[in-house]
Formats: C-alpha cells, structure tokens, sequence
C-alpha cells in the first residue's frame, strides 16, 4: 500500500505539514500509481477507473496552482516525482 507518512516527510515545508500543495500533490500521485496497477489487473472495473480520472484531475489543478505561484518550485516536484517524461 501507500507509505503516507513518509511521502509526507518527504515533501513537506516544514514540521506536522500534511495540507501544503506539494504534499497533496505527492499524496495523489502515490494514490494514483497505485490504482493505475490496480486497473491493469481488473481492467472492467470502471467505478475505480472514475476514482483515478478525479484524482487526475485533482492533481493537474493543484499542479497548475503551484506552478503560477513558483516555476521553480513546480519543476522542482514534477523531477522528484518523475512525471514528465
């Protein structure tokens, strides 16, 4: 399953932060590795199909938010979670 606490050591600000962007960014991107092999085992299973096409787009929109706020910072998570190819 999903390490959470030590996605959320990884990538928070600072101490005790599990609400900042980049920290739900990697929590999504975790979740959504995780359902993607999910489906490539079960692939007629469309209600979790629908779950990881919201989280998709859940994740794009938190992306888009920090990278108008910090370019830098957007290259930055996008290399350490590896998903621009």
């Amino acid at each position: 399953m999903i390490d959470k606490k030590g996605v959320i050591a990884k990538f928070a600000r600072k101490e005790n932060d599990t609400g900042s962007p980049e920290v739900q960014v990697a929590l999504l991107t975790e979740r959504i590795n995780h359902l993607t092999d999910h489906l490539r085992t079960h692939p007629k299973d469309f209600h979790s199909r629908r779950g990881l096409l919201k989280m998709v787009g859940q994740r794009k929109g938190l992306l888009n938010y920090i990278k108008q706020g910090d370019v830098v910072k957007y290259r930055e998570l996008i290399g350490q979670l590896g998903l621009r190819k």
